[in-house]
């Protein structure tokens, strides 16, 4: 079985003047749900106010919640924010911080949202309102789930905010590989960044990711990772500038199982990036990572 967070305010309707595809979360539930018993379903609850004041700017927190955000800070996001994607922008840290629980105790578990990588410390970005990832690693630090974590980063795009949020904090490290001519165009500082040039394919990316990866992941001796496992490498995605293909995402996931279930390690998904005209074929890809994820860690 596969320990699978949501709720349904993940599922909105666009806002005016929205370039993001809003439909991809329902269409990821969608997909799930036809895997019947094979799935678990936990419902996400809203991440209270004083975790996200914990890494990020209590004014900018108080603007969304409101739906205050500037003009100015909006055209960073990608889209308003209304009341609707407040709610939802409160609810998906607290999913990432349920799925990291459910992993800690099964051993994978994935929120059907999430990866907002993007979002810094006093505004939003990227279409990222709050970063899921760095509130959630905060919360579990601060509570005394894990002593240290590490927050593993596949998306095409750098983990900019991620970085930045996390920066100072030791029990906190970050990776993140990435192609290096995206977006955005001033990166942050990870622990560990690995930025790739236009059109990876599969084999160089492949080997690229495990010879980086593993030392850290050996240095930083992790009990938990959130793994942020953006599908927009994919050579035809939208906001992608590297060339893997649907294997190789494939690998990329049996990869990333097998190097945490060798460590005896918990790890937390969320779903990253994925971009392009057919919302289907996207949220067929990030529902491919979570059960081959799903499948690896329950045949550990």
């Amino acid at each position: 079985m596969i320990h699978v967070v949501h709720h349904p305010a993940y599922v909105t309707e666009a806002p005016g003047r929205s370039t993001y595809r809003w439909g991809k979360n329902g269409a990821i539930r969608d997909l799930l749900l036809a895997e019947d018993d094979r799935i678990v379903w936990h419902e996400a609850t809203p991440m209270p106010t004083p975790w996200l004041e914990a890494t990020h700017d209590p004014d900018y927190v108080a603007e969304v919640l409101t739906s205050r955000v500037p003009p100015m800070k909006e055209r960073r996001i990608g889209f308003p924010v209304t009341a609707t994607v407040a709610t939802r922008a409160a609810m998906v840290p607290g999913g990432t911080w349920a799925a990291a629980l459910l992993a800690m105790e099964h051993g994978f578990a994935a929120n059907t949202a999430g990866g907002s990588h993007h979002a810094l410390h006093d505004t939003g970005a990227g279409y990222c309102v709050f970063n899921d990832l760095a509130v959630a690693a905060t919360r579990l630090v601060e509570e005394g789930t894990v002593d240290r974590l590490l927050i593993i980063d596949v998306d095409v795009h750098q983990g900019d905010g991620t970085a930045a949020l996390t920066a100072g904090r030791p029990e906190i490290a970050t990776y993140s590989i990435h192609a290096e001519k995206n977006f955005p165009a001033r990166k942050a500082q990870s622990t560990l960044d690995v930025p790739l040039a236009d059109g990876m394919g599969d084999d160089a990316y492949l080997a690229t990711l495990e010879s980086t990866l593993v030392p850290l992941m050996d240095e930083v001796q992790p009990q938990l990772i959130l793994y942020q496992a953006g599908v927009d490498p994919f050579v035809d995605d939208r906001l992608g500038r590297l060339g893997l293909t649907l294997e190789g995402l494939a690998r990329r996931e049996r990869l990333m199982a097998r190097l945490a279930i060798e460590r005896g390690l918990p790890l937390a998904s969320t779903v990253g990036g994925g971009y392009g005209d057919d919302v289907m074929a996207i949220a067929r890809r990030h529902v491919d990572a979570i059960l081959i994820l799903g499948e690896a860690f329950a045949a550990r």
